[in-house]
């Protein structure tokens, strides 16, 4: 336990910024799956691009608050980006 007034109050908001990037973390995860799912499952192109586009913004998000790196962001649209591309192209064909 901290001795100094000011470490107290350190540790009291670096506790409260945790459990807030916990709970932002887990909703991007969500996110996240939530795509994967819907292009696992055959979900029609137009739904899975509004659920893609609601990803893409919370990543953009989660990037900005410095819940997740800017490169983690880029590299997990990037890839969610491929899949969806990639079930265009099987659905044109």
């Amino acid at each position: 336990m901290p001795n100094i007034k000011s470490a107290e109050k350190r540790v009291k908001t670096s506790t409260l910024q945790r459990l807030r990037n916990k709970g932002r973390r887990s909703a991007l995860r969500t996110s996240v799956k939530r795509i994967e799912t819907a292009l696992e499952t055959g979900v029609e192109l137009s739904q899975a691009d509004a659920v893609m586009a609601a990803t893409m913004k919370d990543l953009d998000q989660a990037a900005a608050a410095g819940v997740i790196h800017k490169n983690t962001a880029a590299r997990k649209k990037s890839r969610l980006m491929r899949k969806i591309n990639a079930r265009r192209q099987t659905a044109e064909e």
